[in-house]
């Protein structure tokens, strides 16, 4: 045969899951989006079409929403794990489970006295607004020994209108960018955090806690450093994630520098004093690295386009 099959894997992708957990009159949402990838002994279904040892994705697809109602999703990473595990431990061809998983969050609507009139301020528990912030993300993978889980989140848009700064760079004939000693910084974060969690043996973070923590760490590095480049700022984010969160070895950030740059209003004799700000959307900077404990090796993916 003059060709050999090489990696391979096959699911149901973006099996959205939205679970109402109901506490009385008080409800609670989880919203997923989760795609299932498998891998094992598939090379026949390559070669000669036998589905003998394929799982239909359809039948992927209907234990996401099985096990949404079964187990409840405490968190998406507990989820992930659970349906992992169930994947590789219940069918002997595969050895191998991908969940990757994004969350999409709520908010409760808070109502108004005024509502009492009509069904009760106090009984409205029950209403909701998406947030608007930021995807939360995870990927599990299992092996039927070893688990990776990576977690994080993007779209996570963020600001700081002062205390930030940009000179001192390199400077050549093609260089126009003046220097600046007090700059608008923001960016939209795209951050991914690996845990140390990989076996049964060991104990298993709490999952819910271990997302606000990070993302509250994240912020408040963004918020108290001061920048002297968008790099630093980084570094500062993940440095603070692994130094509070004994239970995370690696953070990898991609940080698009979203430029502001000062009008001229000059020709309207108008004088500009880091007020009036041009937003551009592209071409922006780009800055990306991996945050490390000392003594880990880094095993977030360098693109994390698809993660």
């Amino acid at each position: 045969m003059p060709t050999i099959l090489g990696q391979n894997q096959y699911g149901k992708a973006e099996n959205r899951v939205v679970k109402i957990t109901r506490d009385g009159a008080t409800h609670h949402i989880k919203d997923l989006n989760v795609s299932v990838a498998l891998s094992g002994d598939m090379e026949e279904v390559h070669y000669s079409g036998s589905n003998a040892n394929v799982l239909p994705t359809d039948t992927t697809k209907n234990t996401v929403y099985a096990f949404a109602k079964e187990y409840g999703i405490e968190s998406a990473e507990q989820f992930g794990i659970h349906l992992a595990r169930h994947f590789v431990t219940s069918q002997e061809p595969i050895h191998r489970a991908r969940i990757r998983i994004e969350e999409y969050a709520w908010e409760r609507i808070e109502t108004s006295d005024a509502n009492s009139q009509f069904i009760g301020a106090d009984e409205v528990k029950h209403s909701f607004v998406r947030k608007g912030q930021e995807t939360r993300v995870t990927q599990i993978t299992y092996d039927g020994e070893k688990w990776e889980v990576v977690s994080g989140l993007k779209d996570l848009v963020v600001m700081n209108s002062t205390n930030s700064e940009f000179w001192g760079y390199v400077k050549d004939k093609y260089t126009t960018l003046q220097e600046a000693y007090d700059r608008i910084l923001a960016t939209q974060v795209s951050g991914r955090w690996r845990f140390n969690w990989t076996d049964d043996e060991q104990k298993m973070p709490n999952w819910e806690k271990s997302y606000e923590q990070v993302k509250k760490h994240m912020l408040q590095a963004f918020a108290e450093t001061y920048s002297l480049s968008l790099q630093q700022t980084l570094y500062q984010m993940g440095a603070r994630i692994i130094n509070n969160r004994s239970e995370i070895d690696e953070v990898r950030f991609s940080l698009p520098n979203k430029h502001h740059f000062l009008v001229d209003l000059e020709p309207f004799g108008l004088k500009n004093d880091n007020e009036v700000y041009f937003a551009a959307d592209r071409p922006y900077g780009l800055i990306e690295a991996t945050i490390l404990r000392d003594g880990c090796e880094p095993k977030i993916p360098v693109d994390m386009t698809n993660l």
